[in-house]
């Protein structure tokens, strides 16, 4: 229990009375007469308002006439006549355009509850959707209270007599819901209120000496008795969630807060409590200092005096009194638009606007009252950057009045807002180095240090020589914690000579780079740096190979190509301290790690025969690089029998097949190193004969030439040609082989005779003999294909002959059909028959059902189309020119091509009975003929 007079007092709120809209020039009803020129300045109520309440943008209140006048944020007062006698109670809810009222429309007990629509109309005014009795019996009574659900299920009404009556269903509608007695008492109710949580719907019921809550939302609406005292009407109200929506009821001594299964905390608010009103995390309490009973108020209340009544407005959460003022018969408070509304009986509605933030915390500010300003703005939900302002100022309020622990803790809570420079340099005085490294130890915690940061602190910490710190500091358990640029830290650690810290922080966070340079750099521990890349993984270890190979391999060649030759086959981390993890399998792309055997060829001749015989699927350049140096060795060794090893694995490299796509490279490499075998066997493999045709020209090798020219000469027949070009240039006699080039020429028929005897000619030494029988048997050879050639032409001009007297008579005499069978039936020809110049004759029936045309034989079209056919496709390869090219450059004998090309007649002009008629209005005398063979199609008449 907190006794409200050890609280604060502030002015958060500003009050004024609520004026006229500018150019109201009519008057508000039930105003006050105007006796001066200021008279109508402020707004007046009608007179008699008994009910008010708030919600959707308007005030809502009722009369004594049975009006309900809405006042919106306009202030042009509006009303409609919604009882015959007199308005009792108003309901307005938050999430609904509803209006529930009680009245009364006949004098007696018999009010009346009505559900208002305010977004339809009905004759200009709001949609009355339904009308039930209050009183569910017949026993007279006075509702004293009135409350509704905000999911419109739920609607409960008080009583004088202590019953509660609960509306359940749509409250909107008569058939869809049912009403019953909730509660029976002894003791008139004065409040209610609904308070949701999850699907459990309580209601809470206050009287004049008990508070209980009712579960609604199940069967047989279990009971729980809270407390033993209660409240006037009027001084209960439901708080938001701020408040964890706890029922608050204010009693004389003490205002109390509820939970639906228990009773939460107390204040000791003094006073005779008249109105208690929640409003946006205040809790609003209208009370007078003279003591009155809760009981006399539903009887003798409007019939005191006037009173001065003193509003209190509390901060429960901050405990502090953010308002308080004196008012002269208060009828309500209310509250919307963001504001709290006071209406006094003399119809004058007074304004209380709260301060914003930023105006509270100055105030507070001024007073230095830091914590008060901190825990409003938590409460006022600032950001995070206005708290941090706030820490800041009460920081430097502290650090002023020489607290300087309590500044820095202050400044801690600005970390991630105030830049950090900020604090480090009021702390940078030695004397305080102990404030500036609890702070920086904060702000790594926080995992906003820089480098600049991590290197103040860490000489913090040596200045300090505080070891179990720097332990502290440095050694966490797992990367997660850690709150510091790691890199940085190795840095300073590094150049301030604590290598077993950097190397500790370099292996534990997985900064191999900083682990391997001290090693190699500072330590010069070579071993144990070759050792830390074998515990890493693939990608490390292939990286940090690259990187400090050459040093390794300088100073430790034969461990190094061990590891290079593991990194390069089948990697997997050694497992020294690892447990049983696997690691799946990798390997490295040898060819890259050749440079780092750049000073070491022993080893790296080991290295690439292992690569090779481990791995056949290698990259090329290492069986390049194997080829090269075991050349180099070849060129070099004087030793007869090593040399000859050397030449043997050259050569067995270069069969290996491995050179196939870099032909050129291997075949440089022999021919740097005048390595003649690989050129020769290379040359071979390439296909290159003319490279070795000349290259045992070069050497006078005349057996190797004639060799050469037997194994490769049905690939490239131009070799004999160069050989027999090669012997007629040799002075000495080379007969023997001259007739060996000359019977394969021949044979082949590979060179003109005429260009033989010319190629001879140049040898001074032929004679003859030597090609004589070669002359005898070409000079056989062409007298038989000229007798062969005048054959055919003689029996090709016969039959041109006896072809064109054919055409003559078809031309100039009759034709006399005398066949007498039918050329498809061989039965005897009847009336009708077709007959055709080519001597075939058909019944009609036998031609109609056989005959494709009715120009065609059928006897000869098979043959005829095979003719037209051959002439379409000459006239279409006419235009073969690329074709007739390619076959004329690449042919031995060009003069079949063109020959062949003039026999399909591709160099005529054809022309076809199928051409257009312009082209047969001048045909040539081949045309003609043509044309003349192609006649014996037509049809006879």
């Amino acid at each position: 229990m907190a006794a409200y007079l050890q609280w604060r007092r502030f002015v958060f709120f500003e009050k004024e009375l609520v004026k006229e809209p500018l150019g109201n020039d009519g008057a508000t009803p039930g105003a006050a007469p105007t006796s001066g020129p200021t008279a109508s300045k402020f707004l007046c109520l009608p007179p008699g308002i008994t009910v008010c309440d708030s919600g959707r943008g308007s005030l809502v209140f009722g009369d004594m006439e049975g009006q309900i006048w809405f006042l919106p944020r306009s202030l042009q007062l509006t009303g409609f006549q919604a009882y015959k006698l007199r308005v009792t109670h108003l309901y307005q809810l938050k999430q609904h355009n509803i209006l529930a009222s009680v009245g009364e429309d006949e004098e007696g007990i018999n009010p009346l509850v009505k559900i208002w629509n305010l977004e339809k109309r009905d004759g200009g005014n709001p949609l009355c959707t339904r009308i039930l009795p209050a009183i569910p019996g017949t026993e007279p009574t006075v509702v004293s209270c009135l409350t509704v659900h905000e999911n419109l299920n739920f609607m409960a009404i008080g009583f004088t007599d202590g019953s509660v009556t609960l509306n359940k269903g749509d409250i909107t509608r008569d058939r869809h819901s049912k009403t019953q007695i909730l509660h029976k008492g002894s003791y008139p109710v004065t409040g209610l209120a609904f308070r949701q949580a999850g699907k459990t719907t309580h209601l809470f019921v206050v009287t004049t000496e008990n508070v209980q809550s009712y579960i609604v939302s199940g069967k047989d609406y279990p009971r729980v008795e809270l407390d033993t005292h209660g409240c006037g009407l009027r001084c209960s109200a439901l708080s938001d969630p701020s408040q964890d929506l706890q029922f608050i009821v204010a009693g004389d001594e003490c205002v109390y807060l509820y939970q639906p299964d228990e009773r939460g905390p107390c204040f000791a608010f003094e006073g005779h409590k008249l109105i208690a009103h929640w409003f946006r995390g205040y809790l609003v309490i209208v009370s007078r200092d003279r003591k009155v009973s809760p009981k006399s108020e539903f009887t003798s209340r409007d019939s005191q005096n006037s009173d001065k009544q003193i509003l209190n407005i509390y901060d429960l959460c901050n405990k502090f009194i953010a308002y308080s003022a004196v008012f002269e018969d208060v009828v309500d408070v209310l509250a919307e638009w963001g504001s709290l509304y006071v209406l006094t009986r003399d119809g004058r509605v007074h304004a209380l606007q709260e301060k914003d933030t930023q105006t509270k915390l100055e105030m507070l500010f001024k007073k230095n009252l830091f914590e008060m300003a901190i825990n409003l703005a938590k409460s006022q939900h600032l950001d995070s950057d206005g708290l941090a302002q706030i820490f800041m100022q009460y920081g430097d309020h502290l650090y002023s009045k020489g607290n300087h622990d309590g500044a820095v803790q202050q400044y801690i809570r600005t970390i991630g807002k105030l830049e950090p420079s900020y604090v480090i340099r009021k702390f940078l005085d030695a004397q305080r180095i102990h404030n500036l490294t609890a702070y920086l130890q904060t702000l790594h915690r926080q995992s906003l240090a820089n480098a600049d940061h991590t290197t103040l602190l860490l000489n913090c910490y040596t200045k300090l020589k505080d070891s179990s710190k720097l332990e502290e500091f440095i050694k966490t358990k797992s990367e997660s914690e850690v709150h510091f640029d790691v890199e940085t830290a190795i840095k300073v650690l590094r150049q301030a000579g604590y290598y077993s810290h950097a190397l500790y922080l370099a292996e534990n966070h997985a900064h191999h780079e900083w682990y391997l340079k001290i090693q190699l750099e500072d330590i010069k521990n070579y071993q144990e740096a070759l050792r830390y890349i074998g515990k890493l993984p693939f990608e490390q270890a292939e990286s940090n190979m690259k990187r400090y190979g050459k040093i390794l391999m300088h100073h430790i060649p034969e461990q190094t190509t061990q590891l290079l030759k593991g990194l390069c086959t089948d990697y997997r981390p050694s497992l020294e301290g690892r447990g049983d993890r696997e690691f799946p399998s990798c390997r490295a792309n040898s060819e890259e790690f050749i440079p780092i055997f750049a000073n070491n060829p022993r080893e790296l001749k080991a290295f690439l025969e292992h690569m090779s015989e481990v791995q056949p699927d290698s990259p090329q350049g290492i069986y390049d690089t194997l080829l090269e140096l075991r050349l180099q060795n070849w060129a070099h060794e004087k030793d007869p029998q090593a040399k000859e090893k050397l030449h043997a694995e050259a050569i067995s490299l270069l069969k290996s097949g491995r050179f196939c796509d870099v032909f050129d490279k291997a075949l440089v490499l022999c021919q740097m190193h005048d390595f003649q075998d690989g050129v020769l066997y290379l040359y071979e493999q390439g296909k290159l004969f003319q490279q070795i045709m000349h290259y045992h020209m070069q050497h006078e090798q005349y057996r190797q030439v004639i060799a050469v020219c037997e194994r490769h000469g049905e690939q490239e027949p131009s070799l004999w040609e160069q050989a027999l070009s090669y012997f007629a240039r040799k002075e000495e006699d080379c007969k023997e082989y001259v007739a060996a080039v000359l019977r394969h020429i021949e044979n082949k028929s590979l060179m003109p005779p005429l260009l033989v005897v010319q190629t001879l000619a140049h040898n001074s030494t032929a004679t003859l003999s030597i090609i004589r029988d070669y002359l005898v048997q070409k000079l056989q050879k062409q007298s038989q294909q000229i007798a062969q050639d005048e054959l055919r032409v003689r029996r090709y001009r016969e039959e041109t002959t006896r072809i064109r007297q054919e055409i003559q008579e078809l031309k100039a005499s009759p034709k006399i059909f005398q066949k007498t069978k039918c050329s498809i039936c061989n039965s005897a020809l009847e009336l009708p028959s077709v007959h055709f110049l080519c001597g075939h004759s058909f019944h009609q029936h036998c031609f109609e059902s056989y005959s494709e045309s009715d120009a065609d034989c059928p006897t000869c079209l098979p043959e005829n189309r095979k003719v037209m056919d051959m002439i379409r496709a000459q006239e279409q390869k006419r235009d073969l020119h690329d074709q007739f090219q390619h076959q004329l450059k690449c042919s031995n004998d060009s003069f079949s091509v063109i020959a062949d090309y003039f026999g399909r007649g591709v160099f005529n002009k054809l022309t076809l009975l199928t051409d257009p008629p312009t082209a047969r209005l001048t045909p040539s005398l081949e045309a003609g003929l043509q044309r003349d063979l192609l006649m014996h199609s037509r049809r006879g008449t």
